[in-house]
C-alpha cells in the first residue's frame, strides 16, 4: 500500500514529502489506522538532528492520533472505526511489563528505536529500500500500521486532532508527578521548563494538591499560560535567579521536587539546588549535556535524591484516559498549548516549536476530518 509520508533523509535533513512510501503488510495483531493528526515532540527533533539516531532515512512521529481502518485476526480490544492515541510499545511479557512498568520494557529499544518491526522487517520501503521507523509507529504519515499494544481507545465525540500528544508529550510531563514523584497535598514543586511536557508537569503538581506551583522559564507568553494554567508563581530566570527567587517563595528553603524539561546544563543544575533537603529533582529532557554536582554537599549533606524518568512511567491505556477524564473535568487544559498546521507545513510547525514560538504544534494530516464523527 503506498502512503504519504514525511521522510528525514540524513542526519539534520529537513522533511521532505513523499507519496511513494510503501506499507508494510500487517501482521496478527496489527491495526491499520488513518491518521488525522499528530502532534511534534522535542524527541522527533532529536532525532532529526542526530542527537539520537535510529537510522536514516526516517520517518519520524509520535503523537499520532486516528481512525482504525483495519484489525489483524488477533486483535481482541478494537474494531474498525474505533478512535485511538498512539504510543509506545511494550511487550507486556517481561518481567517489567508484567511489574506494571511498560516504560521499563527489557524489549523497549527493540521495539521501539530499531528503526524496524521486532522480527527485523521493514515497517516502510521507498523504491525497495528500508524507511526506518519511529516508537513503531511514525505518525507523520497519512496511513501507519501499529500493533494492538500501541494503540489507547479514546471517546468518539473529542476533537482527535487535539488528542496526539496524550500519547507521549503530556503523559510523560504529567506521568513524571502523578506515577514517580507522587507529591502529596500542601508539598511544594518547580517546573524548569514551560513547553508541553513542562506545562502538562505543573498541571499535575495542581491536580496532586501542590499548593506551591512555580513555572520557570524565559519567554514571557509561556509563564502567562502557565499562570492561566495553575501555577502560583512564575519565575522569568532571564532577569532573575531561579534559585534564589524559588527558596524566598519558600520560606528560604526549597520546594520538595523539580521537574526539568530543558536539558540545558545551568538550568538542570539549577533544578537540583533549588531543593528542599530531602527534595527530589527528575531531569527528563532529551539532551547530550551533563550536570556537574558535589555529590556530598548537593546530594548526600541535603538527602536529594536526582531521577531519570522515561515516558513518565505511564501505562498509556491507563494513563491517557485519565489525563482525558482531567481534561473533561478542567483541570487539565492541554489543549491551550496546541496550534494546529497542515501536514506539509511540518517543517515551518517544527521551526516554530524549536524557536519557542508554538509550545504544540499539532499536523492536521486529514483535513476533512470532522471532530465528533
Amino acid at each position: 500500500m503506498r502512503i504519504k509520508a514525511a521522510v528525514v533523509d540524513k542526519k539534520g535533513a529537513s522533511f521532505e514529502m513523499r507519496d511513494d512510501v510503501e506499507l508494510a503488510p500487517m501482521q496478527a495483531d496489527d491495526l491499520q489506522i488513518h491518521m488525522v493528526a499528530s502532534g511534534i515532540c522535542h524527541s522527533d527533533e532529536a532525532l532529526r538532528k542526530g542527537d539520537a539516531e535510529i537510522g536514516y532515512p526516517i520517518i519520524l512521529g509520535h503523537e499520532g492520533s486516528g481512525i482504525v481502518e483495519k484489525v489483524g485476526p488477533e486483535v481482541k480490544n478494537f474494531k474498525v472505526g474505533d478512535h485511538v492515541v498512539l504510543s509506545f510499545y511494550g511487550c507486556g511479557n517481561c518481567v517489567n511489563c508484567l511489574k506494571g512498568v511498560p516504560t521499563q520494557c527489557l524489549n523497549y529499544a527493540a521495539n521501539n528505536l530499531s528503526g524496524v518491526r521486532p522480527d527485523g522487517s521493514a515497517h516502510f520501503t521507498e523504491n525497495g529500500k528500508q524507511v526506518a521507523d519511529m516508537f513503531d509507529q511514525s505518525s507523520f504519515t497519512t496511513t501507519t500500521i501499529v500493533r494492538e499494544r500501541n494503540a489507547v481507545k479514546v471517546p468518539k465525540d473529542l476533537d482527535l486532532r487535539k488528542l496526539g500528544p496524550l500519547g507521549c508529550g503530556y503523559v510523560t510531563g504529567s506521568g513524571t508527578v502523578l506515577n514517580t514523584l507522587k507529591p502529596k497535598p500542601g508539598q511544594t514543586i518547580a517546573v524548569f521548563g514551560t513547553g508541553a511536557v513542562g506545562l502538562a508537569a505543573m498541571m499535575a503538581g495542581k491536580i496532586s494538591g501542590c499548593t506551591t506551583v512555580i513555572a520557570v522559564d524565559v519567554v514571557d507568553s509561556r509563564l502567562k499560560l502557565a499562570k492561566e494554567l495553575g501555577a502560583t508563581d512564575v519565575i522569568n530566570s532571564k532577569s532573575e535567579d531561579a534559585v534564589e527567587k524559588i527558596k524566598s517563595l519558600t520560606g528560604g528553603y526549597g520546594v520538595d521536587f523539580t521537574v526539568d524539561t530543558t536539558g540545558v546544563k545551568k538550568v538542570m543544575e539549577d533544578s537540583i539546588q533549588a531543593l528542599d533537603q530531602g527534595g527530589t529533582s527528575a531531569c527528563i529532557a532529551v539532551t547530550p549535556n551533563h550536570v556537574d554536582l558535589d555529590t556530598w554537599n548537593d546530594l548526600c549533606v541535603s538527602d536529594r535524591k536526582v531521577i531519570g524518568v522515561n515516558m513518565g512511567d505511564a501505562v498509556p491505556q491507563i494513563d491517557v484516559p485519565r489525563l482525558i477524564k482531567f481534561y473533561q473535568a478542567g483541570m487539565f487544559d492541554f489543549d491551550k498549548t496546541e496550534k494546529f498546521y497542515k501536514f506539509d507545513q511540518i517543517n515551518e510547525a517544527n521551526a516554530d516549536s524549536g524557536s519557542g514560538k508554538t509550545i504544540k504544534p499539532v499536523l492536521v494530516i486529514d483535513p476533512d476530518y470532522v471532530p465528533g464523527k
